[in-house]
């Protein structure tokens, strides 16, 4: 994707110079892996999942996972958080075009870029859940070494449009917030059986996905090719199916919490085909009446 010489978002803390995390609540193990099952790409189950998770480790002392100490970025480090402020800075600039144009009035996210671990208004995580947004603060989570694993252990293609997916995904669950979407989602899923909740939460990640695909589309002069492949590729790793298949060997659909590899890819093309944000309405497939735009 062609960024350099644009405009970057000031809405970026880089947290990447401090040497270790702090306090962590959420560590390894049994908790760490149901973490990075249920919260890749988290979005708005960030917050119960980090809740549940706290009641798994109950009893678990809260580690100090080193000193806090500045140390220099690399180039590479450098220019990665460049790209990704980039990235923002578009997400910014669409959201709130489109906003304005379904009068509608739009409020920045932030974004925070980790490593390790953070503390944010949904609980404290280590960096196994993925890259994350948190309602309570309005902030999206980002340890970049991430996408680095997309590639290596969940086989996707990876590429600098990977995380723009990524980034679009997750300012995506921001728009649910600001629409009422996810206040409506969690409404109903009070009074659900959990296969039920399940599927609501599978609509509420396939519409950030579209969210990702439309913000895609706005961004085409921007594009180069085989940026779209990095996209589906991983999109296609991080598919509810192909998660459970590689982790633990078979597919339980009921558990699905993001949508299967096929579903997020559906998603995500038909926001960047589209472009228009009327055509996102994941819920009415399943036959859930929630409003969005």
């Amino acid at each position: 994707m062609k960024w350099m010489n644009r405009r970057q978002s000031s809405n970026v803390e880089d947290r990447r110079r401090i040497k270790g995390g702090g306090k962590l609540a959420i560590g390894g193990g049994l908790i760490g892996i149901i973490v990075l099952l249920i919260t890749m790409f988290g979005g708005e189950n960030a917050q119960q999942y980090a809740d549940m998770a706290q009641k798994i480790g109950g009893n678990q002392s809260t580690a100090n996972q080193g000193t806090t100490e500045d140390r220099e970025l690399t180039q590479e480090e450098i220019e990665l958080g460049d790209y990704v402020s980039t990235i923002f800075a578009d997400c910014e600039d669409i959201w709130m075009r489109i906003f304005e144009e379904n009068n509608r009035t739009y409020e920045l996210p932030k974004m925070v870029l980790f490593y390790d671990g953070v503390s944010t208004a949904c609980g404290d995580a280590t960096s196994d859940v993925g890259p994350f947004y948190c309602p309570g603060d309005k902030k999206v989570y980002m340890d970049l070494r991430f996408f680095e694993e997309l590639k290596t252990k969940y086989g996707a293609k990876g590429g600098d449009f990977a995380i723009a997916y990524v980034t679009a995904h997750e300012v995506g669950h921001h728009i649910q917030t600001m629409l009422g979407t996810s206040q409506q989602v969690r409404n109903i899923q009070a009074g659900l059986s959990e296969k039920e909740v399940n599927r609501l939460s599978v609509c509420q990640e396939l519409q950030a996905d579209f969210y990702a695909g439309v913000w895609a589309h706005h961004v085409k002069k921007y594009m180069e090719i085989g940026d779209i492949d990095e996209a589906l590729s991983a999109a296609q790793a991080v598919g509810d199916d192909a998660i459970q298949k590689r982790m633990q060997g078979k597919v339980v659909p009921d558990s699905f919490t993001h949508g299967t590899s096929e579903q997020r890819k559906k998603w995500f093309k038909l926001g960047f085909e589209k472009g228009d944000v009327s055509y996102g309405n994941t819920f009415a497939e399943a036959g859930y009446k929630i409003s969005s735009f």
